[in-house]
């Protein structure tokens, strides 16, 4: 492929702010840095909420099959409703218009959701499919009673399936690819390749060529989207265990996607603040730069919801540490972002920020169970003096561990060499005959039909 310059088309759902959505426009930036052309298609894109090369012409993004089915009905239904907007998508572009055959495409590049490849394989035969699986969606699912198992079934074996339909899988991390044999017993023949995400290693300065934003504060910084799973709280309540004394010059800031659509960010945001004012920390939220800048030093907690990306560079170079609180994580991209910039990073000792972060070297991976370890590591990164050289030494290391193993041009040599092997097989995962899928779809439908109902009687 390094020879033959391809046109990769991508599918993402909602081309928004977080972990996957950086990984999709990493990896076609990287591509097209290669000589390559790439397209990406979307359900959704909001110029004001999305990063800046999906909206700053950087990319060719096309929002497409997103008039028909909302993200979700009542609240509910989320997965349906994904698939039913990647399938108005798929036939928008492929069947309805001739938009998709007029790109010529030699492959694509589908993540986050499987449910559309083998639609996409039945219009599209000639091009070959790349899966990059950022985590089963079967075990994301929150769990719920008998309705709920009757209702995800079809899709968990959806999901499966249509992942099978892909000519070649890849992960984020060598954690995922230990989960993905346990979540699709029927892949078991499968072996997904790492491609690891990357950072901008050209876009990471040193902490001396950045003012503070607070100069009488000492910052420790939680990146990460406002949802229970991300267990922000910890970075609060860890917080809370230092001394009155110990926060007088400190401040805990926390940043991260935030989307007043999405319901549990809203809920998520309104726990952390009554959290913090339960531990008697004294809290605020700034939605633009300069209000953040002005925050009176009283201040021991604050929010800052989906800050541009320039903010965010300053926040990660101006920080003591970053607190990155998540369990289970798949691969984590912050802690990469934060280790360029030279600063040490605090993470769970399990997961993907395992394969990123090495304690004692380039920062601490402590026991979420044990909140006063985070605590004693949280004190560490605001002693001065000694302490201050320490985390100068650890950002050090860090930056070199970044620029070494976890580039841009890495994330695109790596894919680009997968879509090379992957055209290079002679022998593609065979379709369903496609009245099946008609069929599944169909089932799922019906079941949708009956929860809806149900929920509306409730």
């Amino acid at each position: 492929m390094a020879d033959t310059k391809e046109h990769v088309v991508f599918f993402h759902p909602d081309l928004g702010i977080g972990g996957a959505e950086r990984l999709v426009i990493d990896a076609a930036v990287g591509l097209q840095n290669r000589g390559h052309k790439v397209t990406i298609f979307t359900s959704h894109c909001d110029p004001a909420h999305c990063f800046d090369e999906a909206r700053d012409g950087t990319l060719d993004v096309r929002v497409r099959g997103n008039s028909l089915v909302p993200a979700a009905f009542f609240g509910r239904f989320a997965i349906l409703c994904a698939i039913l907007r990647q399938v108005h998508l798929i036939l928008q572009i492929a069947l309805f218009t001739e938009e998709l055959p007029k790109l010529a495409p030699s492959s694509f590049f589908v993540d986050q959701l499987s449910a559309g490849i083998p639609l996409l394989r039945f219009l599209q035969p000639r091009p070959r499919v790349i899966f990059y699986c950022h985590f089963p969606d079967k075990l994301l699912a929150k769990k719920g009673g008998l309705l709920k198992t009757l209702y995800r079934g079809p899709f968990d074996w959806l999901e499966s399936w249509s992942t099978g339909c892909s000519d070649t899988i890849v992960v984020n991390s060598n954690f995922t690819k230990s989960i993905f044999s346990e979540a699709f017993p029927t892949l078991k023949h499968r072996e997904p390749g790492v491609v690891y995400p990357c950072v901008d290693i050209n876009a990471g300065g040193s902490v001396e060529e950045v003012t503070p934003l607070w100069k009488n504060k000492k910052v420790l910084l939680s990146i990460n989207r406002f949802e229970k799973k991300k267990d922000v709280a910890l970075a609060i309540r860890a917080f809370a265990g230092l001394s009155p004394k110990e926060r007088e010059d400190a401040r805990l800031v926390i940043a991260g996607g935030y989307d007043p659509r999405v319901a549990e960010n809203v809920s998520t945001y309104t726990e952390l603040c009554e959290l913090a004012d339960s531990l008697k920390l004294k809290h605020a939220t700034a939605k633009t730069v300069i209000t953040a800048q002005a925050m009176p030093d009283d201040i021991s907690v604050l929010f800052l919801h989906s800050v541009p990306n320039a903010f965010k560079a300053t926040l990660l170079s101006t920080s003591r540490l970053l607190v990155y609180t998540p369990l289970h994580e798949h691969f984590g991209i912050v802690p990469l972002e934060a280790m360029l910039v030279g600063t040490p990073v605090l993470a769970a000792n399990e997961g993907g920020p395992t394969e990123t972060v090495i304690s004692g070297q380039t920062g601490w991976l402590r026991d979420v169970t044990k909140v006063q370890d985070w605590t004693e590591v949280m004190r560490i990164a605001l002693e001065d003096g000694e302490g201050e050289e320490r985390l100068r030494e650890m950002g050090k290391w860090g930056r070199e561990r970044v620029i070494a193993e976890f580039s841009k041009e890495k994330l695109a040599e790596r894919l680009e060499t997968e879509v090379k092997n992957m055209k290079s097989k002679s022998m593609r995962p065979p379709l369903m005959p496609f009245a099946a899928v008609i069929l599944a779809v169909g089932l799922m439908g019906a079941l949708a039909a009956a929860s809806m109902v149900l929920a509306l009687k409730q």
